[in-house]
């Protein structure tokens, strides 16, 4: 009789276990934006200049080092801040800077930004800065959207594609 009591309150929690999980997977509801809203994501990670120009190594260079060490370029590791502008209609609605990531500073930098508008057609310019200029934009995008409600218009950045991707 002990053991058959033992198997009950086990069969007990795992139902109690089960039934939470079962409502946890749907409850509370999740909302993802304001009900009316349309949403704008900014989201890029990208691996900015260096600081510092890679040198050229010479021959001679090159075969001064340990055989698994041998490279035509010596770079340093540390790399430039990521600088960004988004405009809506005119109007600077993101203007941020994000450091590279990494414990030498040597990764990318990473943005992640959302906001909410209301629906309609806008005018969006991006603008990237990944170089050490001081002025103007290394990647720029200007395009008409248009914004639905409880639509995400979603601004990508790839450099290999030739910068932003806005979809």
């Amino acid at each position: 009789m002990h053991k058959l009591t033992q198997h009950f309150v086990s069969l007990l929690a795992y139902l109690v276990f089960a039934i939470g999980i079962g409502y946890f997977s749907v409850a509370p509801r999740y909302q993802y934006a304001a009900p009316g809203a349309a949403v704008v994501k900014l989201s890029l990670s990208h691996a900015t200049n260096r600081v510092e120009p890679c040198v050229r190594l010479t021959p001679e260079e090159v075969a001064a080092l340990a055989p698994n060490m041998r490279r035509d370029e010596q770079c340093e590791r540390a790399r430039l801040p990521l600088q960004i502008e988004i405009e809506l209609d005119g109007e600077l609605v993101l203007a941020t800077q994000a450091m590279p990531s990494g414990t030498w500073n040597d990764g990318p930098a990473s943005i992640y930004h959302k906001f909410e508008l209301p629906p309609g057609d806008y005018r969006l310019s991006a603008r990237l800065r990944d170089s050490d200029r001081t002025d103007g934009w290394d990647y720029a995008y200007t395009g008409d959207v248009s914004l639905a409600a409880g639509r995400y218009l979603s601004i990508t950045f790839r450099a290999e594609n030739g910068g932003f991707e806005v979809r």
